[in-house]
């Protein structure tokens, strides 16, 4: 059955139009409790959200569809989305729900879920709530009388999760002396990240944490780094960590300032669980988008790279199937499965920081252990998704492409699964050539999607 409602990370889309309306909230919420009800008990949903505005709406009308079909909904308030997938292991909760649009601008919003594993969920129950929503079909599951849910707000979430995440830091390792800037892009993050980064020891410099439903990822956080490397050099820290929205992502500054992303955080941290022995099969998880050059920098040092497609959840599922215990995107989602069920940033800026104490080098120079090859990343906004392989003449510009760059390169064109986008990917040895191509590429979906419209 084909996947109607869920995209690569739940639903998502502009708040107050259509999907991500209240009504499609509170059927996603009388859909997610029938799907983890059980006969002993009533299904009991954690609701944790960003800092949005419109994460009002959906906390509520979520709380609502969860009570009326004989639910019970625990709302959290501001948590990160790893947060949410810690807390429903840790609370023997049936679910839990995330309502954040993660690095997207303050007017979109989504919904998410974690089964009561922490994982998120497969693609069959996916297909079966998007079934009973699409349908309209979750009022046959509403309950009466003594049967209707309650929900509760729940106060000690926070501290529950600096301590997990305090935890995934070694205990013998202190971080006194460091100096660390923090920016949080005014997102779910904003008091767990400085709170432990300071009870760790380290001297910190924060920015993005004055939230106000509008400010979120505007001009700050992973997306836009720029003012946390300015402040990294202003105030002499040994490390810059940049969240998104939900802080299930990071991209790291180092003392020049420079950007750390995900490809460099994965290369570096797979090299030092090596050498640590934790590294499992000497194999990595990465995504179609992820460099060659580190694919090549690893396979150099004995160490496989196993590509997926993109998105955090694709990346999980890989990484448990192959029994391997790191993964993580170009973009900033890192995965340790020795510590978290999904992506954490704050969890992946501990290890990159830990990392740096045991090894007594700076992040500049753990991080520049390979060249990247020149990669050219273009998107276009697009109003319909019609799948590429039913484009001929894109298809041909592409496979051209690949005949040019030759071993040297490679093309990737993917739709994105959060935004109407279409993203063109080149990359390869002689920066121009690939540029060149890219153009063409895109010049060709631009006028196979127009004679489409």
């Amino acid at each position: 059955m084909a996947n109607s409602l869920f995209g690569t990370d739940g639903v998502r889309g502009e708040a107050n139009t259509h999907p991500m309306t209240v009504e499609t909230g509170v059927a996603l919420g009388r859909a997610i409790a029938q799907a983890f009800r059980t006969e002993r008990e009533r299904p009991r949903i954690l609701i944790g959200k960003d800092t949005r505005i419109s994460g009002y709406l959906f906390e509520n009308a979520l709380a609502a569809g969860i009570c009326s079909v004989g639910g019970d909904a625990y709302l959290m308030g501001p948590m990160p989305t790893p947060g949410v997938a810690f807390l429903t292991v840790n609370m023997r909760a049936a679910a839990g729900a995330v309502i954040s649009a993660s690095h997207n601008p303050y007017y979109d919003n989504g919904i998410k879920f974690f089964g009561y594993d922490g994982f998120k969920l497969s693609d069959e129950l996916e297909n079966q709530i998007s079934d009973w929503v699409t349908k309209d079909e979750t009022q046959r599951f509403t309950v009466t009388g003594a049967d209707i849910g309650k929900a509760h707000r729940v106060r000690d979430v926070l501290g529950r999760y600096v301590v997990f995440l305090k935890h995934t830091f070694p205990q013998h390792l202190r971080l006194d002396g460091l100096k660390i800037c923090v920016d949080c892009a005014n997102g779910a993050a904003y008091k767990a990240a400085p709170l432990v980064f300071t009870e760790l020891g380290a001297q910190v410099t924060s920015l993005g944490v004055s939230p106000n439903g509008t400010n979120i990822n505007d001009g700050c956080g992973a997306t836009a780094p720029e003012r946390l490397q300015q402040k990294v050099l202003e105030t002499g820290s040994d490390i810059g960590i940049a969240l998104d929205g939900d802080a299930d992502r990071c991209i790291l500054v180092d003392e020049k300032g420079a950007i750390v992303n995900g490809d460099q955080i994965l290369g570096m941290n797979a090299l030092w669980y090596q050498q640590t022995g934790i590294l499992k099969n000497d194999t990595v998880v990465a995504t179609v988008m992820s460099n060659l050059g580190l694919e090549n920098a690893l396979k150099a040092e004995g160490i496989d790279m196993l590509r997926c497609a993109v998105g955090d959840r694709q990346v999980v599922a890989a990484m448990r199937q192959g029994d391997f215990i790191i993964g993580g995107e170009q973009s900033g989602h890192m995965v340790y499965l020795n510590h978290s069920t999904t992506g954490d940033g704050i969890v992946t800026a501990l290890q990159v920081v830990a990392q740096m104490l045991q090894t007594e080098k700076p992040l500049s120079e753990l991080s520049r252990f390979y060249t990247p090859y020149p990669q050219i990343l273009k998107n276009l906004k697009v109003t319909h998704k019609t799948p590429v392989s039913q484009l001929p003449e894109v298809q041909k510009c592409i496979k051209n492409a690949e005949d040019n760059l030759g071993d040297e390169g490679r093309i990737l064109v993917r739709y994105s699964g959060t935004e109407p986008k279409v993203r063109v990917m080149g990359e390869g040895t002689d920066t121009a050539r690939v540029e060149q191509e890219v153009d063409n590429i895109c010049t060709a979906l631009q006028s196979a999607l127009a004679s489409e419209h």
